[in-house]
């Protein structure tokens, strides 16, 4: 039986990143994914990245099909379409890709530095030994063949299920179970359309509780008169479903008379702050597993391959010193939120206020520019930003009676900067992490209570 540095279980963003990372300094990877070799990278998502993202890690434009579209920005629409926000900024500026060549482009770069890759192979469970995940048990979906693949640390890159996350002991001090109403149910097709559309740079979001409540209905150019149209709806309560809203919306715009659909399909996309802890001895989560996905506009590629990378340093550390413990890899939680997890952790807050508020509050709020272009910006790339509601509020209060909705407003804000500043305070090693976690939830808890129960 072979024995392997590292196994990654998924070859999606974040797996690929940290196999490459790994491999690269030397390690001996395993690469285990379920998919055929040909089939890795096909995913139903909204298939937009960011640029600065290929630059933060390093990582070329790639030239071969990869990036369909070059998008300049986006529109964000007020419920009643009345309000426009443009963001055009140069973190706003990315692609729209197409997601199998995306996939294969970032295997081979894996592949190229020396990570193995084992397809075809389902993952069955992780073996647990004294406290430590030393492997993994697979099955081989041609031969059916059950088999043990023993390494010194697993990464989880299996995506929103989690499958080696959902396996682990408690006492391993991970969080399992990720709530429903922390999850988006997302449901897309890519359309051919009779005609180009005349928006070919920019992404349209268009808010609308009624429609997609806690989330919001897209509109993404990809180039040759075909759009990748998608809709994401919060699963609290008696939420929607997602296709059959998208069918009543959307699809009844003029633009679609007549259009085809290419593909279609569902997903779930994890819209929460960062798991609090993603390592214990002999493991480490990343990607959609850890929760790693943008509370407000749900896009997870960037994150993804940012912890993919991030956790493939930290491992090679980790080795280069000794074990895997978790002392030992918890430098990838500090380096995580340090770098964009406590940026998810504000707007998880600011996620709750979206969903307490109306098509009304939208409404007004965009249109008095209760929040400017500037604020969203700030607010999409999980930036402080400063409200100026002082002045807003002596125009309101002469005429528009919506104190509440101010009122809440502020509080949000209040409670974002909070937060922040509690994610400033993450702990360098476990042994002051329980009550820093204790914090967090509380804080989570009463932002909860104040602006969705």
């Amino acid at each position: 039986m072979e024995k392997y540095d590292a196994i990654v279980v998924g070859a999606g963003t974040a797996g690929c990143l940290a196999a490459k990372t790994m491999s690269e300094k030397g390690l001996k990877v395993c690469l285990v994914e379920k998919k055929k070799r040909e089939d890795i990278g096909e995913k139903i998502c909204g298939d937009a990245l960011g640029e600065h993202h290929l630059k933060f890690l390093g990582l070329e434009k790639p030239t071969g099909g990869e990036l369909e579209a070059k998008i300049d920005g986006i529109k964000i629409y007020s419920p009643d379409e009345n309000t426009v926000f443009t963001i055009a900024d140069k973190d706003f500026i990315g692609y729209l890709l197409n997601r199998r060549l995306f996939g294969q482009w970032l295997l081979n770069k894996a592949i190229d530095k020396g990570a193995l890759l084992q397809d075809n192979m389902n993952f069955r469970s992780p073996i647990i030994e004294k406290g430590a995940v030393t492997g993994i048990i697979t099955k081989n979906m041609k031969t059916g063949k059950i088999a043990e693949m023993r390494s010194k640390v697993v990464v989880d890159a299996t995506g929103y299920f989690g499958m080696v996350r959902k396996q682990l002991p408690a006492d391993m001090g991970i969080d399992r179970d990720i709530a429903n109403e922390d999850v988006e149910a997302c449901y897309r097709e890519i359309r051919q359309l009779k005609h180009e559309t005349e928006n070919t740079r920019f992404c349209e979001i268009y808010l609308n509780q009624k429609a997609s409540p806690g989330g919001y209905i897209w509109i993404f150019p990809k180039g040759g008169a075909r759009v990748n149209v998608g809709i994401g709806t919060c699963m609290r309560k008696n939420y929607p479903n997602p296709k059959q809203q998208l069918y009543e919306t959307a699809f009844k715009r003029p633009i679609f008379e007549g259009s085809l659909v290419l593909t279609g399909g569902s997903w779930f996309d994890p819209v929460r702050r960062p798991l609090d802890n993603m390592v214990s001895n002999g493991v480490v989560l990343t990607g959609d597993a850890a929760s790693l996905v943008n509370p407000i506009h749900g896009g997870g590629i960037g994150p993804s391959m940012l912890s993919g990378y991030i956790a493939g340093q930290q491992i090679v550390e980790a080795l280069s010193k000794g074990e895997p413990t978790k002392e030992a890899l918890w430098g990838y939680n500090k380096k995580y939120i340090d770098t964009y997890g406590k940026k998810q952790g504000t707007l998880d807050i600011f996620k709750m206020f979206l969903l307490s508020c109306s098509d009304a509050d939208l409404n007004f709020g965009m249109y008095e520019k209760l929040m400017t272009e500037d604020d969203v910006l700030k607010a999409g790339m999980g930036d402080d930003f400063h409200l100026n509601i002082t002045e807003t509020a002596k125009r309101v209060f002469r005429g528009i009676r919506r104190v509440g909705f101010l009122s809440k407003l502020r509080s949000t804000v209040t409670m974002m900067r909070g937060l922040s500043a509690h994610y400033n305070t993450y702990p360098t090693s476990p042994q002051n992490f329980e009550p820093w976690r204790l914090q967090t939830v509380k804080l989570i808890e009463e932002a909860k209570q104040k602006l969705v129960d």
